[in-house]
């Protein structure tokens, strides 16, 4: 930022910048901890030809993890953007 935002405006910001964290965060929750409380239940559907918690433990995780970082970046890139405080 170049130049100093209005309070208003800054805090319009700061208020979607938030709540994209939260949900980033949320989602990063579901993958990383509650996905695998239910391993071996998942484990009796069968995805790809192996049980679906062996793949949530193993891919489907990270898969998701890599997926939600490029989710992030273009949604905070966007919300940047809107309210003029982009980089170049």
């Amino acid at each position: 930022m170049t130049e100093k935002l209005p309070p208003e405006v800054a805090e319009a910001h700061w208020t979607k910048t938030r709540n994209l964290m939260w949900v980033t965060l949320a989602v990063w929750a579901i993958f990383s901890f509650f996905i695998h409380f239910f391993v071996t239940a998942m484990n009796n559907i069968v995805f790809l030809g192996f049980p679906l918690g062996f793949y949530m433990a193993a891919q489907g995780s990270l898969i998701v993890f890599v997926v939600l970082i490029f989710w992030f970046s273009a949604r905070q890139n966007a919300i940047d953007e809107e309210f003029g405080v982009a980089e170049d």
